[in-house]
């Protein structure tokens, strides 16, 4: 399997394990993302994927309207079917024009990596995130943090110890306080 979709795949695992985990009454819940709540959160990575992924490679994944759980699981199997060896260098016609599954797969590994963070904290949790896709996703931040902070995506990053840990790190260059906490209700 290519590194690119392994990354990605485990990527995806780990914002499952926080989507499954999330508590029935936290899915209002704010997120860091100031626009997003917990649902929200989710529809963003699931919209993303639909965009960028299934739509123009033509997989169709069979979500049901409400359960935000269900309609991961269903964009998660879609991604699984879409995302082979075979497609990664198959021309696609995207918001963005013409690209490739492989020039988009890192950031968006990174995006679901980030918002398993975003969704663990909306829900109330702690989450450790893959070490090695961390230290990628920070790299990449690095590479690019005038492209991301002209984007408007991101929050200006987040000033960060350089000994603490790289998930951290990470966080901290696209604009997320790794000390953040939901309000208390």
């Amino acid at each position: 399997m290519d590194k690119l979709i392994e990354d990605h795949a485990t990527a995806r695992h780990g914002f499952t394990k926080v989507v499954e985990s999330v508590d029935a009454s936290r899915w209002g819940a704010p997120s860091p993302c100031p626009d997003w709540d917990a649902r929200g959160v989710v529809e963003h990575v699931i919209g993303f994927h639909e965009a960028l992924f299934l739509k123009p490679l033509g997989v169709k994944a069979d979500r049901p309207r409400e359960d935000p759980v269900a309609r991961w699981k269903a964009t998660d199997a879609a991604l699984t079917e879409a995302l082979t060896d075979g497609s990664l260098d198959q021309e696609v016609k995207g918001p963005m024009g013409d690209t490739t599954p492989r020039s988009l797969l890192p950031a968006l590994t990174g995006d679901v990596l980030m918002h398993s963070w975003d969704l663990a904290r909306a829900a109330n949790m702690d989450v450790e995130l893959d070490p090695d896709l961390s230290a990628s996703a920070l790299k990449m931040g690095q590479k690019n943090a005038e492209m991301l902070e002209k984007s408007g995506m991101f929050g200006p990053p987040v000033d960060v110890p350089q000994h603490a840990p790289i998930q951290d790190r990470m966080l901290g260059q696209f604009g997320r306080d790794p000390a953040w906490k939901p309000l208390a209700k």
